[in-house]
């Protein structure tokens, strides 16, 4: 039977949902029970440089005003510390704290034993010719951790 080119998109994006799914249950398990994915990507984003809800905003593809709530959470929570610009005083930069820290490391474990409980559901062999193709088709990295507003990008095609 073959399917649409829709449902290949649908059981991508499935198959994406149910490890993220399964991801932020495992965290909550482990103890990290308000954690989301948007807060995951600005983790990784606020780690790799975006220092203000400005910055933070552009990486993410969302305003600043979204921005500056999601940082108040993490803040919150205490994933993410402001700190004074050693250059500038008047200047608080973002970073990610050891707890942050600790949260990110703990989502890359679980993926990985996600990664391993559907290798075992179809076997080895059949898993690795998987993520092969599927790194033929998209690309090695295929999406960047800290831009989860890809699909606003602009393609530079007619709409």
């Amino acid at each position: 039977m073959s399917r649409s080119g829709a449902d290949l998109a649908l059981l991508l994006l499935g198959g994406f949902r149910t490890l993220v799914d399964a991801a932020i249950i495992e965290l909550a398990r482990r103890g990290y029970e308000d954690v989301r994915p948007v807060h995951d990507f600005a983790m990784r984003a606020i780690a790799a440089g975006a220092d203000s809800a400005s910055e933070l905003g552009r990486r993410l593809s969302i305003s600043k005003q979204s921005a500056a709530k999601t940082i108040a959470v993490l803040q919150e929570r205490g994933y993410v510390a402001r700190d004074t610009d050693p250059l500038d005083a008047r200047r608080k930069r973002l970073q990610v704290t050891p707890l942050g820290f600790d949260v990110l490391q703990q989502g890359e474990a679980i993926f990985d034993e996600l990664r391993d409980q559907w290798e075992q559901q179809i076997g080895a062999a059949e898993f690795e010719t998987f993520e092969t193709h599927l790194a033929a088709l998209v690309g090695a990295l295929p999406v960047r951790f800290d831009t989860p507003g890809w699909i606003t990008r602009d393609l530079g095609e007619p709409v």
